[in-house]
C-alpha cells in the first residue's frame, strides 16, 4: 500500500516536487497536494506580463488538471491547512477534514510584508503577491487611478511595470539609493531605472515613505520629507517573510522559516520544508530558483536515496524586468582580492561585469543582455579556473570559444 504524502501549498515548488517524484517513484506515494489559494499550481514570476495583457490568464497554469490526474495525485485547493498533529501524524484542514499523512512536506511559501505605517489598513493599498492582487489592480485601472508603488526590488519592479503597461500613471518610491540593490550594482541598477522610466514609471529613489494618507480610502502616499504622492491605489512591495506559521504552531524548530537540515529535514523527522518556508543553514531563500533544487534533492530523497542532500544555493536573479533582461548572481560586491571585467554599451544598454577571485569566476552582473546568464551561473557555482580565457570572458560563452584557438596558437 502507498504512504500517504501529503504537501501544504500549491505553488510552483510543490508542483516541482511531485513532478520530480512522479518522474523518479510514481505509485511509491499517495500524494495529497492542498493549497490555500483557490487554483492549481501557477507561474508567479509571470504575474506582472498578466497585468500587462501581455499574456492570458491560462498562460499562467503551470499543469492542466488532466497531468495531476495521469499522475495519480489528489488535490484540494481553496483550503487551508489550519493544524498539524504530529503524535497522530494528521493534518486538520479549514473544511473541518482531518487527513493522515506518512510524510509531510511543508511548501507554504512566503507572506508578503506591509509596513508599519499609519494608514497601510486603508482600502486601495494591496500587495502584489498573487492572481487575486492583480485583479484588484486591473479594476483600479479601469477605474483610471493613479498609483504609487512603494519597493524597488523585484516585486515592486513588476508591479510598476505592470501597471504602466495598463495605462496607469505610476510612481516607484524606493527607500536606497538604486534599484534592485541586492541583486545589481549601481552601474546595472542605473540602466535599469532609465528602462523603468522609458516604460512611463517614475522613479524616485531615497524616498522613505510616512504614511498613506486618507480617510475612506487610500488618496496618496506621503514622504518623511514631507513630498506627496497623489494616489488612488498604493501598491505595497517592500519584500516577503517565510510562511511558517503552521510550523510554529505545531511546535516545530522554526527561525525565520522553518528549520531543515541537509535532508530538508525539519525537526521532525517525518516532515520536511522546502521553498520560501524553509530555512537552511540560516539561510531563507526569496526566489524560485533554490526551490527547485530543494524540490529536486527531496525528491530523491522520498524516491529512496538516503544520500541525496541539498547544500544551498549560489542565489541568482535571471529575468525581465520592465523588458530589460537582468541576471546577477554570486558575491558581485568586489572588494579585497577580487577583480572586475566590466564592457559597457550605454547606447545599447547593455552592462557586464564580471567579478574574479584569483582564477574564479565568484561573481556576475548582466543587464540588457543575459544570453550568456546561466554559463556565468555554472562558472561560480564549479569554481573551475578561467584564466585561459580571461581576456576574453566579459564577452561571454561563444567568444570565449572563437578566441581559444587564436590563444592556443599565440
Amino acid at each position: 500500500m502507498s504512504e500517504p504524502l501529503v504537501v501544504v501549498g500549491n505553488g510552483m515548488v510543490a508542483a516541482r516536487l511531485v513532478e520530480e517524484i512522479s518522474t523518479r517513484a510514481l505509485g511509491r506515494y499517495s500524494i495529497l497536494v492542498v493549497g490555500e489559494e483557490p487554483r492549481p499550481a501557477y507561474n508567479r514570476v509571470l504575474l506582472s506580463s498578466l497585468l500587462a495583457d501581455e499574456i492570458a490568464d491560462a498562460d499562467l497554469e503551470l499543469k492542466p488538471a488532466a497531468w495531476w490526474r495521469a499522475k495519480g495525485v489528489s488535490t484540494l485547493f481553496g483550503r487551508a491547512v489550519t493544524a498539524i498533529n504530529r503524535e497522530a501524524k494528521t493534518v486538520a484542514l479549514s473544511d473541518g477534514r482531518v487527513l493522515p499523512y506518512g510524510k509531510l512536506v511543508l511548501a507554504t511559501g512566503s507572506r508578503p510584508i506591509r509596513l508599519p505605517k499609519p494608514g497601510m489598513d486603508l482600502p486601495g493599498v494591496i500587495t502584489f503577491r498573487d492572481v487575486a492582487d492583480v485583479d484588484a489592480m486591473r479594476a483600479a485601472a479601469r477605474r483610471g487611478c493613479r498609483a504609487v508603488v512603494i519597493g524597488g526590488g523585484l516585486l515592486g519592479l513588476e508591479a510598476a511595470y505592470g501597471l504602466a503597461k495598463a495605462s496607469v500613471p505610476v510612481t516607484l518610491i524606493h527607500l536606497m539609493d538604486r534599484l534592485m540593490e541586492r541583486q545589481l550594482d549601481a552601474p546595472a541598477a542605473a540602466l535599469l531605472a532609465d528602462a523603468m522610466r522609458r516604460n512611463g514609471v517614475e522613479v524616485v529613489l531615497q524616498a522613505d515613505t510616512a504614511r498613506v494618507i486618507g480617510t475612506e480610502r487610500a488618496e496618496g502616499v506621503e514622504l518623511t520629507d514631507g513630498r506627496v504622492l497623489p494616489a488612488d491605489l498604493v501598491v505595497c512591495a517592500v519584500g516577503v517573510r517565510p510562511n511558517a506559521d503552521l510550523a510554529r504552531a505545531a511546535g516545530l524548530d522554526v527561525g525565520r522559516g522553518v528549520q531543515v537540515n541537509d535532508g530538508l529535514i525539519a525537526s521532525d523527522p517525518a516532515i520536511h520544508a522546502i521553498g520560501e518556508c524553509a530555512e537552511h543553514r540560516g539561510a531563507c531563500y526569496g526566489l524560485v530558483e533554490p526551490g527547485y533544487e530543494m524540490a529536486a534533492a527531496l525528491a530523491r530523497r522520498l524516491s529512496g536515496d538516503a544520500w541525496a542532500v541539498y547544500g544551498g544555493s549560489v542565489l541568482s536573479t535571471n529575468l525581465k524586468v520592465s523588458g530589460v533582461p537582468v541576471f546577477s548572481a554570486g558575491d558581485f560586491s568586489g572588494g579585497e582580492g577580487t577583480q572586475d571585467l566590466v564592457f559597457t554599451d550605454a547606447a545599447a544598454g547593455v552592462y557586464r561585469r564580471v567579478v574574479l577571485k584569483g582564477s574564479a569566476v565568484v561573481g556576475a552582473v548582466l543587464v540588457g543582455d543575459a544570453t550568456d546568464a546561466l554559463w556565468y551561473r555554472d562558472l561560480i557555482r564549479s569554481g573551475e579556473s578561467v584564466a585561459s580565457m580571461r581576456h576574453s570572458l566579459v564577452f561571454g560563452r561563444a567568444f570565449c570559444a572563437e578566441a581559444a584557438p587564436l590563444l592556443e596558437a599565440a
